[in-house]
């Protein structure tokens, strides 16, 4: 994550760099503005950030704030369908079982869920589970920011019994070795 900060910075230095320095104008500053940032934003996967951060560099003549870079990263989540992190993990957490016929917002929620262990979710406490649920899908969003297309849980059908019945000859020949077996 540190090392997705600091290519933020180095992008902002390389295309505001005037009012890079003018904001920021000593190294023990800018160490300290990119632990801010790094709190701030770290619930968003680093690939949401990035991307957040080239969405600044083409819709804005100037420097973005902490604040307009948390909004952007929140706007490419939504351009992906993504819910934040939390929210994603809150629905994991919540969805009902049998997990494959939830109604889940995207298929990125579900895989990490799937990935982090159902059980470990929804038994273990917040504190345990959200870090780890976070990895997952934090990986997963990577993903579907690079373009995969993710598949969410298969929902395969009942089918239709294949053997028909057995003729009432068969069900009395087979009932009365059955009874023949047990003794009566």
């Amino acid at each position: 994550m540190v090392e997705v900060i600091n290519q933020v910075f180095a992008l902002f230095r390389l295309n505001y760099h005037n009012q890079y320095y003018a904001a920021w104008s000593d190294a023990e500053q800018v160490k300290q503005v990119k632990r801010l940032w790094l709190e701030a934003l770290e619930p968003y996967p680093t690939a949401v950030i990035l991307r957040a951060a080239q969405h600044a560099l083409k819709h804005s003549d100037y420097l973005p704030t902490l604040n307009r870079m948390i909004e952007a990263c929140r706007l490419c989540l939504s351009d992906l369908g993504l819910p934040s992190p939390y929210d994603a993990y809150r629905e994991a957490c919540l969805a009902p079982s049998p997990k494959t016929d939830a109604a889940w917002s995207h298929a990125a929620v579900y895989l990490a869920g799937r990935d982090s262990d159902w059980f470990f979710l929804a038994n273990e406490q917040e504190n345990k589970t959200w870090n780890v649920y976070r990895e997952h899908y934090e990986r997963w969003v990577s993903r579907a920011a690079q373009g995969e297309e993710l598949k969410g849980p298969e929902r395969t059908a009942l089918s239709a019994p294949e053997d028909s019945p057995p003729s009432v000859d068969e069900q009395v020949t087979h009932l009365a070795r059955l009874r023949k077996e047990i003794g009566l």
